[in-house]
């Protein structure tokens, strides 16, 4: 059987001629260092690399807030990272309690069962944050040994404020403590250690502005002596913790490494660690409270109260008349901005993560989504929104905007 050669549509040709803005949930713009690291290709083992490695290892401790050994990268996306974390510390009928308000903290529970452990989900009222009370009920009862949940939840935009309560809660029980931080590491705080936390994941795509692919894990000494002390084998070759320990920590082979992203997530790390995570915050949540501010000048909406809402993905509810699809294709297709829909939610959502939160990226974004909403017939005031915005960047002022 011949297979005639295909005929194709040039990249350039497909491409869209003018870049879109990424102001979705990710992934984000990527800075110029970054991007160029991204660019090289390096024999992923040997004295290079290794020394690599050492400094991604050294500049994630200090974005992790840990001084545990244990930081891995990860060949993959956030969600590799989130399977690593459970296949290495969750196996056949561990007890497992997943605190349950959003699409990716069912994700984490749904990992936990496909190896075979007993879960039981905590599930949190929309658009709030976990009681306490009730959670230490629930640990009481069913004593589980794992608990998994997200600091911030992009599908809804709601964010477990709560984080460091749950976790030393968990942790007074001798729960292991698993945490999705994908959207959230470096644009607020997260004390690893301080906090008893035993896993931490993150992708590179999202707060860290990497390129998606690559992603990050952060196990606790604690957790570690767990991973080491199972039994039978991770059911997972490539995310089983003992096997990438060889890459990670003693400069040998495990899988052909992802060595173009790991230069790229260096170099992400390496400007944070410059910013330093305090004025990164800072930044941060300066350049989300003022979109939001505008957003609301608008006339629009914001999805999650403010006791629960995440800062690094804003949440708004669509208004009547218009499809949220709609919208997502009018801001990109006529003002080349990027923004997001959600899971099964009339909302759609803005980031507010590494290079989005920036001022001249805010101006752009709050404009192309007022007059995208005024295009398709919605009733938005868009020059109050837009001096809404500047008023709330020049009250709260920082020169690393």
């Amino acid at each position: 059987m011949h297979i005639p050669t295909p005929e194709l549509t040039a990249l350039e040709d497909i491409l869209p001629t003018e870049p879109l803005l990424m102001m979705g949930a990710g992934p984000v713009p990527i800075p110029e260092p970054v991007a160029k690291a991204n660019s090289i290709v390096i024999n992923h083992l040997g004295d290079t690399m290794a020394k690599i490695i050492e400094q991604v290892k050294q500049m994630s401790r200090y974005v992790f807030q840990t001084n545990s050994k244990w930081i891995m990268g990860v060949a993959g996306p956030g969600s590799a990272a989130m399977e690593m974390a459970i296949t290495n510390l969750i196996w056949q009928d561990t007890k497992v309690l997943s605190i349950n308000n959003g699409f990716f903290s069912g994700r984490l529970a749904e990992m936990a069962r496909r190896v075979g452990a007993q879960v039981e989900l905590f599930n949190v009222p929309d658009q709030q944050i976990p009681d306490l009370a009730l959670l230490k009920q629930s640990i009481e009862s069913f004593k589980p040994q794992v608990i998994t949940l997200v600091q911030g939840e992009t599908s809804n935009t709601v964010c477990n404020k709560n984080l460091e309560e749950i976790a030393k809660l968990a942790h007074s029980y001798g729960c292991y403590v698993i945490v999705d931080a994908v959207c959230t590491l470096s644009t607020m705080p997260l004390q690893m250690d301080e906090w008893k936390i035993d896993a931490v994941i993150t992708g590179g795509q999202k707060g860290l502005s990497s390129i998606p692919g690559v992603s990050l894990i952060a196990f606790s000494e604690r957790a570690y002596q767990r991973i080491h002390s199972r039994e039978k084998d991770c059911p997972q070759w490539c995310l089983d913790a003992r096997l990438a320990e060889k890459f990670w920590h003693q400069s040998s082979y495990h899988y052909t490494a992802p060595v173009s992203g790991i230069l790229a997530i260096h170099e992400a790390l390496a400007l944070i660690c410059k910013e330093t995570l305090e004025n990164r915050f800072i930044r941060h949540l300066r350049c989300s409270l003022a979109l939001q501010r505008g957003i609301e000048a608008l006339g629009l909406k914001l999805f999650v109260p403010e006791a629960a809402r995440l800062n690094s993905v804003i949440g708004i509810e669509v208004p009547n008349g218009i499809a949220q699809k709609a919208l997502c294709q009018h801001i990109s297709n006529r003002y080349r901005v990027e923004i997001a829909g959600s899971f099964g939610l009339n909302i759609v959502r803005i980031g507010q993560m590494g290079e989005q939160s920036r001022a001249h990226h805010l101006f752009r974004t709050l404009h192309a989504f007022g007059c995208a909403i005024r295009d398709l017939g919605g009733d938005i005031d868009l020059p109050t929104g837009m001096a809404e915005l500047e008023r709330g960047l020049q009250a709260q002022y920082s020169d690393n905007f």
